[in-house]
């Protein structure tokens, strides 16, 4: 039977669709706009026109007939099917293919702990460890007087596992905690000061700052010398916690409650993706202004030679340091306890989509099902002529097949499109083996459904069909 007219042509809204999806690539790839909203917004415009060039192609009408004899002719018969009504082939494409499109591009967003922990521009800013005192440390670890003090009473073995390791070290003012490992807002977030070292040495990656001069663009961490007119006092935030945790902007401000006057703290830079999940950072001259009863440092950055050292050097330091109250963690441990509350809610959006791809490959069965009992004498008349029982399961296997395929390729490669700027940030790693292995789950489930609608087809009463024939 012939499908109904559309008011409107597939073909024309594939074209467009397929302009705007390339318009938006290009001008996300010559950074026009946004990549992540230029890629994302291109890849999903680029599905959409793929869907309508599968309607426009399934709607076409029949070429020439089907010759030959074997597999290779009857597999063409059973694609063939697929334009029997093609509206329903197209919905079964549509479910697959979104549902895929959601699965991986919300997978490309997991975060991957195994980053090398060295590299200076990561979330760990190329610190190894990270330690945290209950008493202040007065000296510096790093100069002479203050390595002594550390060293004192050590053996020669543990002496030298402190070589080369330097310290980075930070007032702390103690508040909430502004991670999300935090289930309410915090109204007096944790504050932490570096030292003018650290911010001299443009370490972590910054997702987004209020740098104007050349100097902050290249290190936004000097962002935190500014003075404001108005009295703010400039700090930086991890992006994720300024987002989703303090509910603030770039170029925000978040009043901070204490004795005597409240501060205003105004945000001027975002980190990506690091360990600073759960404070805020201020210049340590503002700190001491603002906070002079906060003397010493009670957190540190500890830079190693080598991710092999690091494990020994962290047990030295508890050991020599326990009168402090001295506890030593990595920092990728840090960094994959806060990856662990992300990767929950991924899963969550993405068990959703899997729930989305079930039902489309039970529709894609139901539409399986659906064809074969409308075209019970077409199939009665073929097996009166001498078509098997192989040949049929040929043939609904082969139409399955068809809209499985164009379904699951449809989304995996528009969603690859939209997610490139995020894979390209984690180095072209994809998790391409637990994406691998739910794709092919889809496939075999697709293909048993196929077989059932084959057995219906094969128990349905082809004779009295064709009696009606």
């Amino acid at each position: 039977s012939l499908s109904p007219r559309l008011p409107f042509s597939p073909s024309a809204f594939a074209v467009v669709f397929g302009v705007v999806g390339l318009l938006l690539l290009g001008a996300a790839a010559a950074q026009v706009v946004g990549q992540v909203a230029g890629f994302f917004g291109g890849g999903s415009a680029l599905l959409v026109a793929l869907l309508c060039a599968q309607a426009a192609w399934l709607r076409r009408r029949a070429g020439h007939p089907i010759r030959g004899s074997g597999g290779w002719p009857v597999s063409r018969l059973g694609v063939r099917n697929a334009t029997h009504r093609p509206g329903r082939s197209v919905l079964c494409i549509t479910l697959i293919a979104f549902a895929v499109f959601i699965i991986v591009a919300v997978d490309s967003f997991r975060k991957d702990d195994r980053a090398a922990a060295l590299d200076r521009q990561s979330g760990s800013g190329g610190y190894a460890l990270l330690a945290e005192s209950m008493l202040p440390v007065v000296h510096d670890p790093n100069g002479e007087e203050g390595r002594e003090a550390l060293t004192r009473g050590t053996s020669a073995g543990e002496a030298r596992e402190l070589e080369g390791v330097r310290f980075e070290r930070f007032r702390v003012r103690p508040g909430d905690d502004a991670s999300c490992l935090n289930l309410y807002q915090p109204r007096n977030p944790k504050i932490v000061a570096p030292t003018d070292e650290f911010l001299g040495a443009g370490r972590f990656a910054f997702q987004s700052s209020l740098a104007e001069s050349k100097e902050e663009k290249e290190n936004p961490w000097l962002l935190l010398r500014r003075e404001f007119a108005d009295g703010a006092v400039p700090v930086i935030a991890d992006a994720n916690s300024l987002s989703y945790v303090l509910h603030l902007k770039l170029g925000e401000d978040f009043v901070l409650e204490r004795e005597g006057a409240p501060v205003r703290l105004r945000v001027v830079g975002a980190l990506a993706d690091s360990i600073f999940q759960s404070e805020l950072l201020m210049a340590e001259a503002n700190f001491k202004r603002l906070f002079p009863e906060q003397e010493g440092a009670r957190m540190f950055l500890l830079d190693v030679p080598t991710a092999e050292k690091a494990e020994a050097v962290a047990g030295t330091l508890e050991e020599r340091l326990a009168d402090f109250g001295f506890d030593v963690t990595r920092t990728s441990e840090r960094l994959a306890n806060f990856h662990r509350v992300e990767n929950t809610f991924l899963s969550t959006f993405q068990t959703l989509g899997g729930l989305g791809l079930a039902l489309g490959t039970l529709g894609l069965a139901a539409v399986l099902l659906r064809n074969v009992l409308e075209r019970r004498r077409e199939l009665a008349l073929l097996r009166a002529v001498g078509y098997g029982k192989s040949h049929f399961a040929l043939m609904v296997v082969a139409e399955n097949a068809l809209l499985l395929f164009c379904g699951l390729l449809t989304g995996t490669a528009c969603a690859l499109l939209a997610v490139a700027p995020v894979v390209a940030s984690r180095g072209g790693q994809l998790p391409f083996a637990s994406l691998g292995a739910l794709l092919l789950a889809v496939v075999a489930s697709g293909l048993i459904a196929s077989l059932l609608a084959t057995v219906a087809a094969l128990r349905s009463p082809l004779l009295a069909s064709l009696r009606a024939e």
